[in-house]
């Protein structure tokens, strides 16, 4: 078996993403890997799409998600539209089932280059975001950040969207908080055992939110799929927008829009997006040492 396997640096929104093609093979992508890829600047990532063979019939992959500190995710829907896009480049297909840890996941790509996600149905009981204590309603939980008689933040919305959120709201533009200093301190909150990713979300209009996110086991990060989705859910469950809007990501490069459906019929989330291919190479997913194929010759890490 080689050492190495192709992979493509892509994003979705800016979400920094790593494909690899791990397909034909019984080994995974290494934490130790994960960690070396993201420490050099020009693979650094907020996940690592690992594609592997499917395991259960009728889906066109296994896909393992891997966090820039090593740890694996349940979900990433920027990533999720990336392999969507690599798969359809590589076999002309438009249509996709995918198994992860958090369930399966379908996607389509559509005529104009992007992409939906169906993220399936959001969890809001408490013991299965998880929180470390009950709350019959999640649409708000007693948890601040700052003084107690003025916080900088308070009350978020929970909920799982394959992995915990916590959505802050807030009345003025979220690039505005200094989300570096919070961040980690709500992400690894007592109230969250698995950690959670935090998001601050401002109403722009009933159909319009604009979102910053501080991603578990990424930090700050450009934007968030699961994140967005779960602001979406959130906005709606607590009156603030309808179910179908228009998410702004305030830290992501022009175009920055993604359109979360919250469906009626069967609860599913729709993510819909692009996805952008950069460049690629290969990869050792044992070490994290690569290269990078080029016209003028491969440059090697």
């Amino acid at each position: 078996m080689s050492n190495t396997v192709e992979f493509a640096r892509m994003n979705g929104l800016g979400n920094k993403i790593l494909v690899v093609d791990m397909r034909g093979r019984k080994d995974v992508v290494t934490a130790a890997a994960a960690i070396a890829l993201n420490a050099d600047p020009a693979t650094e990532f907020d996940q690592i799409m690992a594609i592997h063979d499917p395991k259960a019939q009728g889906t066109d992959a296994w896909i393992e998600i891997l966090n820039s500190d090593g740890t694996r995710a349940q979900a990433c829907g920027n990533g999720t539209r990336c392999v969507v896009q690599a798969l359809a480049a590589e076999t002309g297909k438009k249509m996709f089932t995918f198994q992860t840890v958090a369930g399966i996941l379908n996607a389509v790509e559509h005529e104009d280059g992007t992409i939906s996600v169906d993220m399936g149905k959001p969890v809001f009981a408490w013991d299965r975001i998880p929180l470390a204590e009950e709350f019959a309603d999640t649409r708000r939980i007693e948890l601040q950040i700052g003084p107690i008689d003025n916080p900088v933040l308070h009350s978020p919305s929970v909920m799982s969207m394959g992995n915990p959120h916590a959505i802050f709201w807030v009345d003025k533009d979220p690039m505005s908080f200094d989300l570096a200093r919070f961040g980690p301190l709500l992400e690894n909150h007592p109230m969250f055992p698995e950690r959670a990713n935090i998001t601050l979300a401002q109403v722009l209009s009933p159909a319009t939110l604009r979102t910053r996110t501080w991603e578990r086991g990424a930090g700050l990060t450009l934007a968030c799929g699961s994140a967005a989705c779960s602001a979406a859910v959130s906005a709606a469950r607590t009156g603030r927008t309808g179910r179908e809007v228009t998410i702004d990501v305030a830290s992501a490069p022009a175009p920055s829009q993604l359109t979360i459906e919250w469906r009626e019929g069967d609860d599913h989330v729709v993510m819909t997006g692009p996805a952008e291919w950069e460049w690629s190479g290969s990869v050792d997913p044992a070490t994290g040492h690569w290269t990078r194929d080029q016209e003028q010759g491969a440059q090697a890490r």
